[in-house]
């Protein structure tokens, strides 16, 4: 039997998707592949609660399968109870986007007939179809890398992007929210994102981050709005703490689905590589990412323009460590001034 057949027509489909938020974004055009490939079919993403906001109200999904912990060492009750889950439901295809034994494991004690992904982390007998990871995994986006496995599935790659989807009722609470904090309606805002979740290597300096505000606070109509998770809420206020108008801070205090909805009402977003970064790609809002110890390659603003990433080329860079172990010499040769001119070049296109 070959691999077009093997999934031909699966009634259920269960796809296993990334653990962090810009992963589990750049993962969203498989869903809508799937959707167009198996329009019948009953299609279930399974991930993270942390970041399964970011799915609801998806139009290519027909249920959400969240749980709390993404590793195989759970109390025996959890593992109980989600094998008992995985089998009552009876899928028929599992689709792997993630690389962990234990993600494999899963599907395979479940019992699950089809489960497809990479070959990675010693799990190749706990799938029925698998491949190496390709050859251009270090030179090709992540979302190739991930659409890669569609062949397996009898599917032709094509040219679908991340996307997310909100309700007409979530942006309308997000311009109500930014009116709220101050913000007139007809004031552009560049809203900043100055933390990461990996780690301090992919972040610019919190003094950058500062006098490129300042820089933009020239511009008398001009809003600046910060964004960050709880971690980062001393980070935002260490930056915010000299401006005493036209600067707003919501670190702390958004959900995820609050944050991507805000992200789709700014005029612009500089940010570090990360969730933000991949959501307003997503969304198609105009952004400056700036890359220090990842590559764009790989994991920048998929179809955003060049003008979208800033970066300079270091022998040490990309090193992919949570922090610098040297002087930090990637994120320090950009300058705040540099930054300032890109932005307000994206803001008047």
């Amino acid at each position: 039997m070959d691999r077009i057949s093997l999934a031909s027509h699966p009634k259920r489909i269960i796809v296993r998707m990334p653990n962090w938020v810009g992963d589990l974004v750049m993962a969203t055009p498989i869903l809508s592949e799937l959707r167009r490939h198996f329009p019948d079919a009953e299609i279930t993403a399974m991930c993270f609660e942390r970041v399964a906001p970011l799915l609801e109200h998806d139009r290519d999904i027909d249920n959400l399968f969240t749980f709390s912990r993404p590793t195989i060492w759970m109390k025996r009750d959890q593992r109980r109870n989600l094998i008992a889950t995985l089998r009552a439901r009876e899928y028929d295809l599992a689709l792997l986007l993630t690389n962990s034994f234990s993600s494999a494991f899963w599907f395979w004690v479940s019992r699950i007939p089809q489960r497809i992904g990479f070959r990675a982390d010693r799990r190749s007998l706990l799938l029925t179809r698998s491949i190496d990871p390709p050859k251009e995994i270090e030179t090709q986006h992540q979302v190739e890398t991930n659409k890669s496995l569609l062949p397996l599935l009898g599917i032709a790659s094509s040219s679908s992007s991340p996307r997310l989807h909100l309700t007409p009722e979530e942006r309308t609470l997000s311009r109500e929210r930014l009116t709220q904090l101050g913000i007139p309606p007809d004031a552009p805002v560049i809203a900043i994102n100055p933390g990461a979740a990996y780690g301090s290597a992919k972040c610019w300096l919190p003094e950058r981050f500062q006098e490129v505000t300042k820089a933009l606070l020239e511009d008398p109509r001009l809003c600046v709005l910060y964004f960050g998770d709880a971690s980062q809420l001393s980070l935002v206020r260490q930056i915010t703490a000299p401006f005493s108008s036209r600067v707003f801070s919501l670190a702390g205090s958004t959900t995820l689905r609050e944050l991507t909805a805000l992200i789709s009402e700014v005029d612009l977003l500089l940010t570090n590589d990360s969730g933000p970064m991949h959501i307003a790609a997503a969304l198609g809002t105009p952004l400056l990412s700036l890359f220090g110890s990842t590559s764009p390659i790989k994991t920048g603003p998929y179809g955003q323009p060049a003008l979208s990433v800033l970066q300079k080329k270091v022998a040490c860079a990309p090193c992919y460590l949570r922090e610098c172990p040297t002087d930090f010499r990637c994120m320090k040769r950009i300058s705040a001034s540099e930054v300032h001119e890109r932005l307000l070049s994206l803001l008047n296109k």
